[in-house]
């Protein structure tokens, strides 16, 4: 089983919908250590993805919808998500240029590009209470999944699990980075939004493929 363009397509559709579906949620766990935005921002970029897509005509590879992905997001969000989701999208399209299909391998290298990308741009690693601290859980649930030979919607799968796993365990970490990072043991007991939405975009992601 491999995962061409229709998946990359359907994946940023249901992001879209989960997005608009926890919008109010993430802003409140934003609004409990940063701006309050996250949300807001986040709906509004993939809501404006929506459009381009519906533009765009064909898009022949999962790497052009990947790369159609961040260039909107970066354009229109504003906060820190815009630049380090764009970021993510751009580097994962790197990734996996020039493939009509994406396997296993692929997957893996798609999902570390995407946080190493979020690493350089914003400066995090795993312990910071960040994204990072759903990526990184995530990647390497990918590759330990692509290692014990599963199929491409079971390495996503695994992916989005850690990713759950990695968004809940940010609560009790006190944040070195960001805006959180202000409020010092304060930031104990809340969820790191940029974990959650991570965890929310990619359990699309498994889902849309496990219903390939």
């Amino acid at each position: 089983m491999t995962l061409g363009a229709p998946w990359a397509l359907e994946w940023v559709r249901r992001c879209a919908a989960v997005i608009a579906e926890h919008r109010v949620e993430l802003m409140t766990l934003d609004r409990d250590i940063g701006d309050g935005d996250h949300g807001e921002n986040l709906d509004r970029g993939f809501q404006a993805v929506l459009v381009k897509l519906d533009d765009a005509g064909g898009l022949a590879t999962p790497a052009d919808v990947l790369k159609l992905v961040a260039t909107t997001l970066i354009s229109t969000v504003g906060g820190a998500a815009g630049p380090l989701y764009g970021t993510a999208y751009l580097k994962a399209a790197a990734a996996v240029a020039g493939r009509e299909t994406l396997d296993g391998e692929a997957l893996v290298a798609l999902l570390t590009a995407a946080r190493d990308g979020i690493v350089l741009r914003g400066k995090a690693e795993s312990g910071d209470k960040t994204m990072i601290d759903a990526w990184t859980p995530a990647v390497d649930a990918a590759r330990t999944a692509q290692n014990e030979g599963r199929r491409p919607a079971a390495i996503l799968a695994a992916a989005a699990d850690a990713a759950e796993a990695g968004a809940l365990a940010t609560e009790p970490l006190v944040a070195r980075k960001g805006r959180a990072s202000y409020l010092g043991e304060r930031a104990r007991g809340h969820r790191d939004p940029g974990a959650h939405s991570t965890a929310l975009l990619l359990r699309a992601a498994a889902d849309t493929a496990a219903a390939a």
